[in-house]
């Protein structure tokens, strides 16, 4: 993702933009990334077709959200946290931090559609925007008005952070702070899915931390794909496609991989850090089947005759009845 040219620049901030445009694999899933300076704003908007399921990489953000219901809902964002706004909900994100802040945002569709509140604004006459404020259409004259959006400015003035936008709010996930799925020797992996954030229409997000000697076993996720975020660390992955291809890669931090729907594939660690891994989900509830489960669902004698080896062969290999999910590379 870093070799993608930023977009929408202004002072404020920037966003770079992995779309089925730039990357023609994806399908229902695209990701952003957003940084915003200090005191930056990005202007209230919202996305026409998709809804929105962040994380905060760096910094603190203040979401301020309006939807359907005249419903209102203010929270903060930290590092670690992810947040979810639905589709077409009107919303802006602010940096009341003191450094720029950095997230990382996927949406429900290959290629999301924004607008902002003020290309809405000059979509407008004086006379409708009067008419609706009960207001003489000449107020509106001093306002500079486009068809195009701001979308990102500096607010001179520091944004004050209401009390109720620190409690717990049904928008926002603690994704870090919360018990891990899975905790093995070698790494773990924590999950922000319907069944512990019940307000996921259609999206999951999956930390996964693999250390050095860590391997996420070879998997297919049979109806959901892929689309991952290399947060820190290096790793290599292999992916089968249904021709018989095998494409095998190498991936570093901030780069983006997308996998589609049933498609099998491994994931390992190559550094000495530990490799930081975001994964989104086009489901709320993403399931999976790995190979140490899977392959005891058949007999020996089958797989033998399949695979062209003794009984014997799989007889001596330790028998799983549960996915490890994460192993240890001895290899």
């Amino acid at each position: 993702m870093s070799r993608l040219k930023p977009q929408n620049q202004s002072e404020a901030g920037y966003r770079i933009k992995a779309t089925k445009s730039v990357f023609p694999i994806l399908n229902g899933m695209s990701l952003y990334r957003l940084f915003l300076e200090s005191k930056g704003i990005r202007e209230p908007h919202w996305h026409a077709n998709a809804d929105e399921l962040g994380y905060c990489l760096k910094g603190e953000v203040l979401v301020s959200l309006y939807t359907n219901g005249n419903e209102r809902e203010q929270f903060l964002v930290k590092a670690g946290d992810a947040f979810f706004i639905p589709s077409g909900a009107l919303h802006d994100i602010e940096n009341v931090g003191s450094e720029r802040c950095d997230l990382i945002l996927q949406f429900s569709h290959e290629d999301p559609e924004d607008f902002g509140i003020s290309s809405t604004f000059g979509e407008f006459s004086d006379s409708v925007l009067g008419n609706t404020w009960n207001v003489p259409s000449a107020t509106f004259n001093a306002m500079k008005r486009s068809t195009k959006d701001v979308f990102a400015v500096l607010n001179p003035t520091a944004v004050p952070v209401p009390e109720q936008a620190r409690h717990a709010s049904a928008y926002r996930y603690h994704l870090e702070g919360s018990n891990p799925l899975v905790e093995a020797e070698d790494g773990s992996a924590r999950v922000a899915r319907k069944n512990v954030w019940p307000i996921l229409k259609q999206q999951a997000l999956y930390s996964l931390d693999l250390k050095a000697s860590g391997m996420r076993e070879p998997h297919w996720h049979p109806e959901t794909a892929e689309l991952g975020f290399v947060k820190q660390g290096k790793g290599r992955m292999s992916i089968l496609s249904p021709n018989g291809d095998v494409d095998t890669y190498e991936m570093n931090e901030g780069d983006v991989y997308f996998i589609p729907k049933a498609y099998p594939h491994h994931i390992e660690n190559l550094g000495k850090d530990t490799l930081k891994l975001l994964i989104f989900f086009d489901q709320p509830m993403p399931g999976d089947i790995g190979f140490t489960a899977g392959v005891r669902s058949y007999s020996d004698e089958a797989l033998s005759s399949v695979l062209g080896v003794s009984p014997q062969f799989f007889k001596n290999l330790p028998k799983y009845y549960e996915d490890l999910f994460i192993v240890k590379k001895i290899n």
